[in-house]
């Protein structure tokens, strides 16, 4: 069991996430996660088909208060 958790210490978080996931995180409807992907408030990276949301995005999208209001 100790090992267990010395190999849970030494793998590094994900550096992003899917769309559900960062909604999961910030506890938001997957539709208000697109609407800050779409107002440009949270940056997103293409891998082929998936659309990836790195980690250092929700945190600077937290340091401040955006509007998810279509202008």
């Amino acid at each position: 069991m100790a090992s267990e958790s010395a190999v849970a210490e030494r793998v590094p978080e994900a550096l992003a996430m899917s769309k559900v996931d960062a909604a999961r995180m910030l506890g938001v409807s997957l539709r208000t996660v697109d609407r800050l992907i779409a107002m440009k408030h949270l940056p997103v990276r293409r891998l082929g088909r998936r659309v990836l949301i790195p980690r250092n995005g929700l945190q600077s999208l937290l340091r401040g208060d955006h509007s998810t209001k279509a202008a």
